[in-house]
């Protein structure tokens, strides 16, 4: 069974900078205050001509490179965004045509804040069963496009970037030794973008009530990362063969200082 090794990985954020006395200007909150409860300085926000696509171009480029790959060895291309540019086509077709990687199979994956995660491992999956030899593996979003810049509780919090990996088939062991991915749709509600489906597609009136912007319950957000972060990281130790003293590093996805901590603890 081959292994499937991270050997290429790259990043690429907008230009553009809103800090947090940026924010004091539209809402009211301060610097002291997004600190001391996200840990946040600064976020980068995506200007006219910078979608996901084309911030994905630029991390997958930069990923590539290190992987000594040409766009023309991937075998496939998966895009996890909850900030696609069109319902369809997928984000990931239109980064598979500008990187010219005319032989890959190419998908979007919506999974929120999971998503990178779940695209890895379904990119490491592919590899395993032999299917494939190569996969782009991409997290890219232009969240601020969904933000109310009038509502405190969500504006301090999201920006926009993309990051990729390129996963390759090797004999050797190693590269991405286990994933568990879990779900909780009881929890819809606590963190959405009601507007621009299927059950509420754009009209006057879905943009009057602010159903395409971003909501969230941020405590109930909070309480639930904190508890499946910790209980997560467990489980994937064990399916690994690992104990915590083993590991050098932990890196959560997570917009908040507080998440980190109390996970931690």
């Amino acid at each position: 069974m081959p292994y499937a090794h991270i050997t290429g990985w790259g990043m690429s954020v907008p230009e553009a900078v809103l800090t947090n006395d940026d924010i004091s200007k539209l809402v009211d909150t301060n610097d002291a205050w997004i600190r001391e409860r996200t840990g946040i300085r600064e976020r980068r926000i995506a200007q006219e001509g910078e979608f996901p696509s084309t911030l994905a171009v630029e991390a997958s480029i930069k990923a590539l490179r290190i992987a000594n790959l040409r766009p023309t060895d991937l075998d496939l291309i998966i895009c996890s965004t909850s900030s696609p540019e069109y319902i369809f086509p997928a984000t990931a077709c239109l980064i598979q045509d500008q990187l010219g990687a005319t032989k890959a199979g190419a998908f979007d994956l919506l999974a929120a804040c999971s998503g990178f995660i779940y695209a890895l491992n379904m990119g490491a999956q592919a590899i395993r069963s032999g299917s494939i030899k190569s996969a782009l593996i991409i997290g890219s979003e232009t969240l601020s496009r969904f933000v109310n810049w009038k509502d405190r509780n969500t504006c301090i919090l999201f920006g926009d970037g993309a990051g990729a990996f390129v996963l390759q088939a090797s004999d050797q062991p190693g590269g991405v030794l286990s994933a568990v991915m879990h779900s909780d749709g009881s929890g819809g509600d606590l963190l959405s973008i009601d507007g621009g489906g299927s059950r509420y597609p754009a009209t006057e009136a879905t943009i009057v009530e602010g159903k395409h912007y971003m909501q969230m319950d941020g405590k109930e957000v909070f309480r639930f990362a904190t508890r499946v972060m910790a209980s997560s990281t467990q489980e994937v130790l064990a399916c690994a063969g690992l104990t915590l003293d083993q590991v050098q590093w932990i890196i959560p996805h997570q917009a908040n200082i507080r998440i980190i901590e109390a996970a931690a603890r």
